[in-house]
């Protein structure tokens, strides 16, 4: 599905550039289901996001490869490091790519498959009640203005819609698997995202 108004998801005042549809899916952007979710547990609200970064292969950007891993589509002879992870079921709610440009996988009313064994304020198993986020990137190769812009209006327009998610409530990886993930790692800055939400 190609983006139907790419000139006004551009626009960091317009907020409504990425509209949220009652089912949970951003109306104004790519959609590319994944397989790998399931429901929330009965009751269990989303009050936090997760911010990630993947690369595939790793430190290679633009490839498309990532959507293929998350649809469980990834073709393991194309290289040797996806030998490794092909058989995985993983997914992320949504893509930010190094252009800029979203993809969403999982509705944000699902679980999507992104966080593994984690903890999150006195609170196990975060896929439960949050949000996942990858960006194309590494820990140690800094992200793009675009990215930066199209997270920041991604991230507002679900606190509008999920206002659990305060400024407390949006982290990375590493901080709720600490022993296993280091992303979205040094790389990514805090503080130029977290000013921008004010």
């Amino acid at each position: 599905m190609k983006q139907k108004t790419q000139h006004a998801r551009q626009d960091p005042s317009h907020l409504q550039a990425l509209p949220l549809s009652g089912a949970g899916w951003l109306c104004d952007t790519q959609h590319c289901p994944s397989p790998n979710f399931n429901q929330r547990p009965a009751g269990c609200n989303v009050s936090l996001l997760v911010i990630h970064n993947i690369s595939l292969p790793p430190g290679q950007f633009g490839t498309n490869d990532i959507p293929a891993f998350f649809c469980n589509t990834l073709n393991a002879d194309k290289h040797p490091y996806f030998k490794t992870i092909s058989e995985l079921q993983v997914s992320a709610h949504c893509l930010i790519e190094r252009t800029g440009k979203t993809i969403q996988f999982v509705s944000f009313e699902a679980r999507a498959w992104h966080a593994g064994q984690s903890y999150f304020d006195g609170q196990e198993n975060c896929n439960d009640y949050s949000i996942g986020i990858e960006l194309e990137g590494t820990d140690d190769i800094p992200y793009t203005d675009a990215q930066y812009h199209s997270l920041t209006k991604l991230t507002k327009i679900l606190q509008e819609h999920y206002p659990l998610i305060t400024p407390h409530r949006i982290t990375g990886h590493q901080n709720i698997a600490p022993s296993r993930k280091t992303d979205p790692g040094p790389s990514f800055d805090w503080q130029r995202y977290k000013s921008a939400l004010v």
